[in-house]
């Protein structure tokens, strides 16, 4: 006994006189940035929070910025932290110190950047227009607020101007998802970032504070993003697109805007000119641009738990590939009249644009050749040729002619069109095609391939992301037998293809290899390699001919397919009313996406994030035709049937169902290849297809130039400033940052 309490006392001892460590003696004071990465701020202010260990009080805390005393800033506010909004931060780097007696300080390092930009998307374009009353060159200008109200009329949907000071008698109430019942008035803040608008429309109570950490009770914490349409170029601010492309027909009698419906459930609505693509096709800047609204909402208005975007077409095309290339920035996907990005529908386009130039000029036709209009529209994998009219006349030419006029390169007073591009007149001006705007992301063309207009600029304007060397147009058709091989060689010996300046040429596009491997890399062409975490439910409908058909949503599908080798964070439904499917849809889809990811967030299991949004997905969210009571009666494969999903030109030549190869790996043309025929090719037509394919033709069996995923989280720009073409990965999300962008069960989305 008296041995074995002697080794008791000798295990025991040590622990009871040991003196503590210093970590237990002096814990640390923790600081977290909490409005945005730390390493991405922007505005020059930044919300923090401070863990304060419980022993020390936090008025002994004292809060450095750099070598500025900051500490009058924070407080311990109602909902416990020890927090304030840190202003003033030179454009930089700035080390934000926390110190108290007792405890070891702590540090986190802020990178500020101008608030009219870049963050990431690299060196801005030198000529730009800024708007009357800008303070700067960067277009800054004090943000401005003003009162909107939904009336009592329901004929009235849409906002209506407010005057605190004389209300209007008809003003709204509306009771919040959480139970607030408030008057349906909203604030609206309008301000410049980024050198472009942006808009923040919220319930307000006028005469009521609201700070970020005490935020009106109304607001749900959560966040809708509208989008606008199109693809383009822009030199000057553009307008916020907040009603616009929802898929609510906004403005129609009794038809409800899903904005409105968003604000009335207590949702913040932000919209920032840059996230429209019609304006800016850029996923970097649509990204960048977005994430700085979402940094200046949660200084301050409060912490987020989740974000949703919301858009048709261009808008489709914003949501997908900012959330592919930049994970984080939004948890939820409302898409209609969809595409998946821009440049597989842009080789489409392109596609069309060429092969007009030869249906709609029979003198181009060789004699005995003659096309009719459903042969046309067979080889473009359509109903009609007339939906290769309006894609080449509505969103192809416009986007890729540099001498476009796109706003920002004339004066609006003097209507001075000197800034602009002329291939004969000035080859070294403002070029409106999309290529150039996305320079920082394709690169330029190499000096080998300069033309005189790039030599006398001194420098290759943006690459080209795609190429048709190689591709036999209208080869289904010639397999079918609905057109003849003088059809078919005379189609492919002259269609031809574009040079930098959208001019026609007679040889085939053969792209930048450069330009084609970047517009992969950088998300620019969406693999959907990165969505798995995302929640989407996509809504159309049939397509009278305005180049939004239904397939493009399946492209999708097929990608999310063979990446994920599912697609159950997704759902697609097929209505009766053109492009959008039935007008309540953007609203229904809009509670029930509110409604997935409320369960997310609530799910506490271990499993990963992705797991989450497929198993958590409700119920009654599935795949939908035609009306709610038939949903389940289909399901995808039955939509492609009820919807008839279309193809395009280089799906007709053999080109993979998902459509994302714009440039094809290259074969040796062999005549045995065509042994189908019942009728041969003559010597003639074999030696005219020789001459036309001297590089080989496509071998759709493999992956095309450059394809593969996004990288994701790409800076455009270097540490002096010049640019970084096709992009460098940002460092990993620095500690104790961006815990205000999204509830803790999204985390992991911004480290992906």
């Amino acid at each position: 006994m008296r041995l074995r309490l002697l080794l008791l006392i000798a295990l025991v001892v040590p622990f009871v006189v040991a003196p503590p460590t210093e970590a237990a003696a002096h814990p640390r004071l923790v600081v977290q940035v909490l409005s945005n990465r730390a390493d991405l701020v922007s505005g020059g202010d930044v919300l923090v929070a401070v863990q304060v260990p419980q022993h020390v009080e936090p008025g002994d805390v004292r809060v450095m910025a750099g070598g500025t005393d900051v500490t009058k800033r924070f407080a311990v506010r109602e909902d416990g932290r020890f927090e304030g909004l840190v202003t003033g931060l030179d454009v930089g780097r700035t080390v934000l110190r926390a110190s108290a007696p007792g405890a070891r300080a702590g540090r986190i390092a802020v990178v500020n950047h101008p608030n009219g930009g870049p963050v990431f998307s690299g060196p801005q374009t030198q000529h730009y227009r800024c708007q009357e009353g800008a303070v700067d060159d960067l277009c800054d200008q004090p943000a401005t607020y003003d009162y909107l109200y939904r009336s009592t009329d329901p004929l009235t949907t849409d906002l209506q101007p407010y005057d605190p000071e004389n209300p209007p008698s008809d003003v709204a109430t509306t009771t919040t998802d959480e139970g607030v019942e408030v008057p349906f008035v909203v604030r609206r803040e309008q301000g410049f970032q980024d050198r472009d608008r942006y808009t923040i429309l919220t319930l307000f109570r006028p005469g009521s504070p609201w700070r970020a950490w005490a935020p009106q009770d109304q607001w749900n914490h959560k966040l809708l993003v509208t989008h606008g349409g199109g693809c383009g170029a822009s030199y000057a601010p553009g307008s916020p697109p907040t009603a616009d492309y929802s898929g609510t027909l906004e403005g129609a009698p009794g038809v409800t805007p899903s904005y409105v419906t968003a604000i009335g459930l207590g949702f913040a609505v932000l919209s920032t000119a840059l996230d429209n693509t019609g304006h800016n096709c850029s996923v970097a800047m649509n990204a960048e641009s977005v994430l700085m609204a979402k940094e200046r909402l949660v200084e301050r208005y409060g912490a987020l738990r989740y974000t949703i975007g919301t858009g048709c077409s261009g808008g489709s095309i914003a949501q997908h590939t900012v959330a592919n290339a930049y994970p984080g920035i939004y948890q939820g996907l409302i898409t209609s009249c969809s595409y998946p990005d821009t440049f597989t529908a842009g080789a489409q386009f392109a596609d069309y644009h060429l092969l007009r130039l030869y249906f709609e000029d029979p003198s181009r036709w060789a004699p005995g050749v003659v096309w009719t209009e459903p042969q046309m529209a067979q080889v473009e994998g359509h109903a009609s040729h007339l939906n290769a009219v309006v894609a080449d006349e509505g969103l192809f030419k416009a986007a890729l002619n540099p001498e476009n006029a796109c706003s920002g390169t004339v004066d609006p007073v003097a209507g001075d069109p000197s800034t602009r591009y002329d291939s004969e007149t000035n080859p070294g001006g403002v070029r409106c095609s999309v290529l150039d705007l996305l320079v920082n992301q394709l690169g330029r063309r190499p000096e080998s391939v300069w033309t005189p207009q790039e030599k006398a600029a001194g420098h290759g304007f943006g690459g080209i992301p795609f190429s048709n060397d190689g591709v036999l147009y209208g080869l289904s058709a010639l397999k079918a037998g609905t057109i003849t091989a003088a059809q078919f060689v005379d189609l492919n010996a002259k269609l031809g293809g574009l040079d930098v300046d959208a001019v026609p040429t007679p040889t085939r596009i053969t792209g930048d290899p450069g330009a084609i491997a970047n517009a992969y890399r950088t998300g620019l062409i969406n693999e959907a390699n990165h969505l798995d975490e995302v929640a989407m439910i996509n809504h159309g409908g049939p397509d009278p001919g305005v180049a939004h058909d239904y397939a493009h949503a399946f492209w999708t599908q097929e990608r999310l397919m063979a990446d994920q080798g599912n697609t159950d964070n997704r759902v697609m439904w097929f209505g009766p009313t053109p492009l959008i499917g039935d007008v309540s849809w953007a609203n229904e889809a809009l509670v029930a996406m509110d409604r997935w990811l409320a369960a997310v967030e609530a799910d506490g299991s271990r499993e990963p994030l992705a797991d989450k949004v497929a198993a958590d997905r409700p119920a009654d969210v599935t795949d939908r035709c035609v009306v709610a009571q038939a949903a389940d009666a289909c399901d995808v494969s039955e939509l492609q049937v009820l919807q008839t999903r279309l193809s395009t030109p280089r799906q007709e030549a053999g080109g993979p169902v998902a459509n994302d190869n714009v440039a094809c790996r290259l074969k040796p043309l062999v005549r045995d290849d065509f042994s189908f025929m019942l009728v041969p090719f003559s010597d003639a037509e074999w030696a005219t297809l020789e001459a036309t394919f001297p590089h080989g033709v496509c071998d759709w069996s493999v992956p095309g130039q450059g394809q593969g995923p996004a990288e994701t989280w790409l800076r455009y720009g270097k540490a002096d400033g010049s640019p970084a073409y096709g992009g460098l990965d940002l460092p990993p999300v620095p500690d104790n940052s961006a815990g205000g962008l999204l509830s803790p069960a999204f985390a992991e989305m911004l480290r992906k």
